[in-house]
């Protein structure tokens, strides 16, 4: 992960302020310290900064697609840092540009992601920061190799704090030269105990049912009798709370008033409030959870060792091994073999018909914890029990726009007669399944695709290759307005001998100030055609079917516009900690829906939080509340739901090496009770309270 480096001299001679005799100096540079090591890395240089300023430590790291900074190594060949509870790095920036600074503390092995602990602060021009990271005790004994293919690692539960082997404090991938000084680095604060067992044998790490095997938590699965317990626990509960009094048969306000019934869900404003209107004309607000009885798989290609007693060799449970394709990390682009630990802990929780008795019950789950929506991605089968309303998920292949670039991959071609065609083609399928369905309330079609910026997608056409049909489409526009490839040429700055030039360029060097408006003129043109022509494949095979959008994650006002002016409902994953206030882009006024969010925790075994991480689950839960809340008060929404039913696998999905602890229930199907409560909270009270009673 880090390169070359180069060694400082370290003859600096004072510090900025005093520090605290019960801290630990790792950087002391009141005397020569031959015990200490720093070293330039990637690019930095090191010198000390003149004047009254001379005892400070001036960093320059240049523009870079590393990590440039510096780090310090101790001589000897390791700290014992087990007194202290935090590392505390000070810096100043100096620069006319705000910098993030991150700090690393380094046991053996560390890679990045293994064996150290991160923290990061941004500091703005001419300001001073401290950047601390908390030394925590690992849980159980550290791993001899490195691990791979996890978002998360046992390490971020903590570090073997009697040997830490270097501290790094740098950029990442910084766009631009930087100026900074590091004042100082200290261990400070009063360490915790160490564990009363820190050593033993690390791997296998996953235990039988899929968990952490170093570690014990609430709620832990131990054994077969445990799974048995818990279901007849949760059968208890279930029956002391099986969901709100006041709700009809699809979840909406039965004590609410009456609107026009037409059979189908639908969007009305009431009240200066928007709404879903359920089939019986009841007011509907949807509070979902995705993923609903969808079990991940995991890789096991090159993890021999970390399984413990694999129930893929075991009988009767072979049946949950396959096969994936991965998009990210390790194993991007191998088709792997892979292993559901989900599906088997079903298998050997409710026996032989554990697919049908683990659907019914998703259902009375749901509508027990206050929620009345199967959402997303969720399994078919599940969702066509008409029990519960549920939203239908439509993805297809279709030709890409090669020029684009996005997270999950490339734009599609609009323009490509496969885009109509095997949309159509796939919205067929729905025939005599969803569509026509009392129960169905939209589709979803596509998800946190590639908008980029309001000229992304024009520019992404220009550098696409001379057959693209979106490259073909724009420049035909062009020519339409310009005539001549001169006048074109005039308007933007550019020198094409000819239109043809232009169609097999791939490497337009655009001004994207003077083309500006003929660049957002295509984008709006290509997003109209996206939203127009998915709009009407679905209500032609579904015309009383709500068409729910994209699912935004990252987009521009001009993308959000045209959105708006084609769904029925507007949607967005927002991941964040409230939604309260939000806008959207372009103001208009429309039904929006969340299709996904979620927090997670580090206290019940898993290596990640997911994207909003809270500090254990009494903080998710009450981030739960919180976030529901101010979504239902929020005058636009109607609807929010959770990403995702079952937290993903503790060594990480197939798709793209996910681990994060966001499920209501865990690897084992028990129910994290602290979420449940909250999302009971919240939901058996959401009609009053969306309505201010």
């Amino acid at each position: 992960m880090r390169s070359r480096t180069l060694v400082f001299a370290w003859t600096v001679l004072v510090l900025s302020a005093p520090v605290r005799s019960a801290d630990k100096v790792l950087l002391d540079s009141t005397r020569p310290d031959e015990s200490v090591r720093v070293e330039a890395d990637q690019g930095a240089t090191i010198s000390r900064a003149g004047g009254a300023d001379a005892a400070r430590l001036l960093l320059r790291t240049p523009a870079s697609k590393g990590w440039p900074g510096l780090r310090l190594v101790p001589k000897a060949g390791g700290w014992d840092l087990s007194a202290w509870s935090h590392v505390e790095v000070a810096v100043r920036n100096v620069g006319k540009q705000a910098l993030k600074v991150f700090v690393r503390v380094d046991n053996p092995g560390a890679d990045g992601r293994n064996f150290c602990a991160t923290e990061s602060q941004s500091i703005g021009p001419g300001r001073s920061g401290t950047v601390r990271v908390q030394l925590t005790w690992c849980h159980g004994p550290m791993p001899d190799k490195p691990l791979f293919g996890m978002r998360g690692y046992p390490s971020a539960g903590g570090l073997d704090l009697a040997r830490i082997v270097g501290v790094q404090v740098f950029m990442n991938k910084p766009s631009r030269e930087h100026d900074w000084e590091v004042l100082s680095v200290k261990a400070t604060g009063r360490g915790g105990p160490a564990p009363a067992a820190r050593g033993g044998k690390f791997f296998p790490l996953i235990d039988t049912f899929g968990q952490y095997k170093h570690r014990d938590w609430p709620g832990k699965t131990h054994s077969l009798d445990d799974l048995q317990k818990r279901r007849s626990q949760e059968q208890a509960d279930l029956e002391k709370q099986p969901g709100p009094s006041d709700w009809d048969r699809y979840g909406g306000w039965q004590g609410g008033p009456k609107l026009d019934a037409t059979g189908f869900f639908r969007v009305q404003k009431h009240k200066g409030k928007w709404w879903l209107v359920d089939p019986e004309g009841r007011l509907f607000w949807s509070h979902g959870i995705d993923c609903v009885l969808a079990q991940d798989h995991t890789p096991i290609d090159e993890r021999d060792a970390w399984f413990e007693d694999f129930p893929g060799r075991q009988s009767g449970l072979s049946e949950f091994l396959g096969r994936g394709r991965v998009l990210k990390g390790h194993y991007a682009d191998r088709q792997v073999k892979t292993y559901s630990f989900a599906a088997a802990n079903l298998k050997r929780k409710y026996g032989p018909a554990w697919a049908e008795t683990a659907g019914q019950l998703a259902h009375r789950r749901l509508r027990s914890w206050g929620m009345n929506t199967v959402a997303n991605w969720s399994n078919r089968d599940v969702a066509q029990m008409r029990r519960t309303p549920y939203v239908a998920t439509i993805n297809f292949k279709s030709r890409l726009l090669e020029g684009s670039s996005g997270y999950w991959g490339k734009f599609r071609d609009v323009f490509d007669e496969s885009f109509e065609r095997e949309l159509t083609r796939r919205m067929e399928a729905e025939r005599g399944q969803s569509a026509g369905d009392p129960w169905c309330v939209g589709y979803f079609v596509d998800n946190e695709i590639a908008w980029g910026n309001e000229t992304s997608l024009a520019l992404g056409a220009l550098k696409s290759p001379s057959d693209q049909p979106a490259k073909k489409a724009f420049i035909d526009e062009l020519r339409t307005k310009y005539q001549t490839v001169e006048k074109l040429n005039a308007a933007w700055g550019v020198k094409y001998a000819s239109w043809q030039a232009m169609i097999d360029d791939t490497d337009p060097k655009v001004d994207a100030t003077k083309a500006k408006a003929d660049l957002e003129a295509f984008y709006t043109r290509t997003a109209d055609r996206y939203f127009s022509v998915i709009r009407a494949a679905v209500k032609k095979v579904a015309p009383n079917q709500l068409y729910l959008g994209c699912r935004f994650a990252w987009v521009n006002h001009l993308a959000a516009e045209s959105g708006a002016r084609h769904c029925d409902v507007v949607s967005y994953n927002l991941y964040r900690r409230s939604v309260a206030d939000f806008k959207l882009p372009g103001g208009a006024d429309v039904p929006l829906i969340i299709g996904e969010f979620h927090f997670g925790a580090l206290d019940r075994g898993m290596f990640h939080t997911g994207l909003v991480p809270c500090k254990d689950q009494a903080d998710r839960a009450a981030h739960y509340r919180d976030y529901v809340r101010g979504c239902m008060k929020h005058p636009a929404f109607v609807g929010c739901h959770w990403f995702k039913y079952q937290d993903e696998p503790t060594t990480g999905r197939t798709l793209d090496e996910e681990n994060y602890q966001i499920g209501f229930i865990d690897v084992a199907d028990t129910p994290y009770p602290e979420t449940v409560q909250a999302s009971r909270e919240v939901g058996y009270k959401m009609y009053r309270e969306r309505m201010g009673e």
